[in-house]
């Protein structure tokens, strides 16, 4: 596939943020652990995979804004350019050993995500996605399950831990669906659910509470791979409530249909 200047870059931080975290996660009995609240762990193979990340996009692209997980937001000197990035998605998975998390990187002009990078280095993974060309997994172009029996389908979703609360909230959720579908995966990236959401592996993906570096690549793949993202009352303002359901439309409806008839019973 051919890429852009832009997505070419993305794509490199990536991959060298990327070997650094591969060489951590062979390592991860000497990583140094800290907690930063119950349940939420940071370590050192965060911070220096964001700084790699940083330092590459910025060499590219110096006036250009930051929002980042671990040390928040930059503006830049171009206010209308953002780059939004989670240097580990599914840092809990990292430190178990489980190899299912996630580099995350999105662009975002105007208030619009127009590029988005996802790689997950413990498998070679590579998910990007620009606007308007299309979503692809290592080079290969993706579309979302064509999918339209709500009873066939396995479903993605986040589960609220130690520290996060809203356990009374989202249970109702679980069991609605649970009497609905084939199947729920809980995986513990949420990019890469978006991701898989995309290349049509999960047929849907549901979760709340989530922040805009969780979420803003997934959701120009799961567009651009044919897919609907929209919040959980099935408005656009993803990124700024933090909710989201992502899959074709018509399993889009079914999972807020769903959604709301748990909540008013």
């Amino acid at each position: 596939m051919a890429r852009s200047a832009l997505l070419n870059v993305m794509v490199q931080a990536a991959l060298k943020a990327g070997r650094r975290l591969s060489r951590d996660f062979g390592e991860l009995e000497n990583l140094q652990i800290s907690r930063k609240g119950p349940g939420d762990f940071v370590s050192n193979a965060d911070m220096q995979a964001e700084k790699i990340i940083k330092e590459e996009l910025q060499k590219a692209r110096p006036n250009f804004g930051f929002l980042m997980e671990e040390s928040g937001e930059q503006v830049g000197v171009d206010k209308s350019h953002r780059w939004i990035v989670d240097p580990l998605d599914g840092t809990t998975n990292f430190l178990h050993g489980i190899p299912f998390f996630a580099i995350s990187i999105a662009l975002e002009h105007e208030d619009r995500i127009i590029a988005g990078v996802i790689y997950n280095p413990a498998t070679d993974d590579l998910f990007v996605a620009e606007r308007g060309r299309g979503a692809f997994h290592n080079d290969r172009r993706m579309r979302v399950a064509a999918r339209d029996d709500f009873h066939d389908c396995v479903i993605a979703t986040g589960v609220p831990h130690l520290g996060r609360g809203k356990h009374k909230h989202y249970l109702p959720q679980l069991e609605g669906m649970m009497n609905e579908v084939s199947g729920l995966r809980r995986m513990g990236a949420a990019s890469l659910d978006l991701a898989y959401v995309a290349a049509g592996r999960f047929d849907g993906y549901w979760e709340e509470w989530l922040s805009p570096w969780d979420i803003a690549a997934g959701v120009i793949m799961v567009r651009e791979a044919g897919g609907f993202v929209t919040d959980i009352k099935g408005g656009d303002k993803v990124l700024e409530t933090g909710s989201l359901i992502a899959a074709n439309e018509a399993i889009r409806r079914h999972i807020q249909h769903t959604l709301k008839k748990s909540q008013a019973s």
